[in-house]
């Protein structure tokens, strides 16, 4: 029978669940609003507190006998063309940690792309997997870290045959994506699963025009982000499962050592509503999203100055496999300014926020949320920029290394080294020693110092000169990056 994709299970249950008058005695403790404090019932609005029910014993019945969130699940797995989904409501970062565990366990070989997001480095912590580092394809010229190729894989998997099976990370928040079909190739010749962090591509499978997504591509465990590209609420986040190299249950399992054993049913509600938005209207929405994204591409390419990322600047031999124009990451470096200026500058005179910005880039992005008069404000206000640009400071002096010099030696397992002796040194004493933290530029969110790598001085300037610069580094153990954390030298 097909799936009835007019149907949202989470939503209809909510209105049932009003509609009879239910009296809840059990948690939420605010009681459908009413014990709420009044000003944040005013600032909220009662409409949050209304969909806020225990998910069992309020949504559904206390054996969940109704199906409500697997019903939503089965129909959200159909709308992209999955075997299995899972809700979860503790964002992507625990997705991504619950498909490691599903896949490889403690001291067992995983591997990664060197340009995973930190969540990734958390799951290494967490289960004591060995990562076996792929290395990105590297833009020495703008300084874009690409996914990995299947050729890199593949030669990974050579040398580590006992490897359990690969993640890559695609699209980037900068839009660049993988050849998935080839890397999951790679992947199943060895008879290996392949998980595809795709927290950036919610969209992508309700357009053709958009690059083509991890089940489509034959990965086995896809992440995905509602609330990134999407129209679900933050934490929002699934991930599917197909094929039979990793049983559905047991990625359940895993999924369930990590979940929360209270989720917010007004997630569920948001990524519900997401897959019947999209089933019924997506190919219609995503088309308007590309059509409006080419205009304003368009239109920020003649304020001079500025120059938008595309598919000839990130895709090519030795870079990106396929591009998604919809993150529209705009180089500022021609203004005199970085991306982190551009960013504080937007925020503060034209109470404007960027998805992005790095030293020399900022990102406005684009979704089916987004129209006329939104992407007309976004290009008044980098017209502003521009013109306000020679007023600025210069962009402070940045030391960003290439790709030789950003890459550092594993000296430990990364859990050994986060749990094991440590101690604070000063930055200026730390080259050589092997770190026992991850230091993160946020945005994007990838470490480019992780726990048992051996320090070294070009990625310490980096870090030093960003943070002078604007940088975010909001996992350092050090704030103002004066110390840094490093793993005892007796136990090295």
């Amino acid at each position: 029978m097909a799936a009835d994709h007019t149907r949202a299970p989470v939503l209809e249950a909510l209105v049932a669940y009003h509609r009879q008058g239910r009296l809840a005695f059990s948690p939420p403790g605010h009681k459908q609003a009413r014990g709420a404090d009044p000003q944040v019932r005013e600032v909220l609005g009662d409409a949050v507190f209304l969909g806020d029910v225990l998910a069992s014993g309020g949504l559904d019945d206390r054996l969940t006998r109704g199906r409500v969130l697997e019903r939503a699940e089965e129909l959200m797995a159909d709308a992209v063309h999955a075997d299995h989904t899972f809700f979860s409501t503790c964002g992507s970062s625990l997705s991504v940690k619950a498909a490691m565990l599903s896949v490889a366990g403690p001291h067992e070989k995983l591997l990664v792309g060197r340009d995973a997001h930190k969540s990734v480095v958390s799951g290494l912590i967490l289960a004591g997997i060995e990562p076996v580092w792929v290395e990105p394809r590297w833009d020495t010229e703008r300084h874009i870290a690409h996914p990995p190729s299947a050729e890199k894989f593949a030669k990974a998997f050579e040398i580590h045959p006992d490897a359990k099976g690969a993640l890559v990370t695609t699209p980037t928040p900068y839009g660049a994506c993988a050849d998935l079909r080839a890397i999951a190739d790679v992947c199943h010749a060895r008879s290996r699963p392949l998980i595809v962090d795709e927290a950036w591509g919610a969209h992508l499978p309700f357009h053709p025009d958009l690059p083509s997504w991890a089940m489509d591509a034959g990965a086995d465990i896809c992440v995905t982000s509602i609330h990134k590209m999407g129209s679900g609420l933050e934490q929002g986040s699934v991930f599917h499962l197909q094929g039979d190299l990793i049983p559905a249950e047991l990625l359940k399992m895993r999924a369930d050592l990590l979940g929360t054993t209270s989720p917010s049913v007004l997630l569920y509600a948001g990524l519900d509503g997401w897959r019947r938005q999209m089933a019924l209207r997506g190919e219609e929405l995503m088309g308007g999203a590309l059509e409006l994204a080419a205009e304003v591409r368009a239109a920020i390419e003649q304020i001079d100055g500025m120059r938008v990322h595309g598919r000839e600047d990130l895709c090519g031999p030795g870079l990106a496999d396929d591009f998604d124009p919809l993150p529209g990451v705009i180089d500022v470096s021609e203004l005199g300014i970085s991306g982190f200026q551009a960013a504080d500058w937007l925020h503060e005179h034209r109470s404007m926020d960027m998805h992005l910005n790095d030293h020399r880039r900022i990102g406005a992005q684009i979704t089916h949320g987004d129209d006329r008069t939104t992407t007309g404000e976004l290009l008044d206000a980098l017209k502003d920029l521009a013109r306000a640009a020679p007023g600025l400071p210069p962009a402070p002096r940045m030391e960003v290394p290439g790709p030789e010099g950003l890459r550092m030696a594993q000296g430990l397992l990364p859990r050994d080294a986060f749990f094991g002796p440590a101690e604070q040194v000063p930055v200026s004493k730390a080259a050589g020693r092997v770190a026992a933290e991850m230091i993160t530029p946020y945005p994007p969110g990838i470490p480019a110092v992780l726990p048992g790598e051996r320090l070294t001085e070009p990625v310490l300037r980096y870090l030093t000169s960003g943070l002078e610069g604007g940088m975010n580094l909001p996992d350092a153990t050090d704030p103002k990056l004066e110390t840094i954390r490093v793993v005892t030298r007796e136990a090295e």
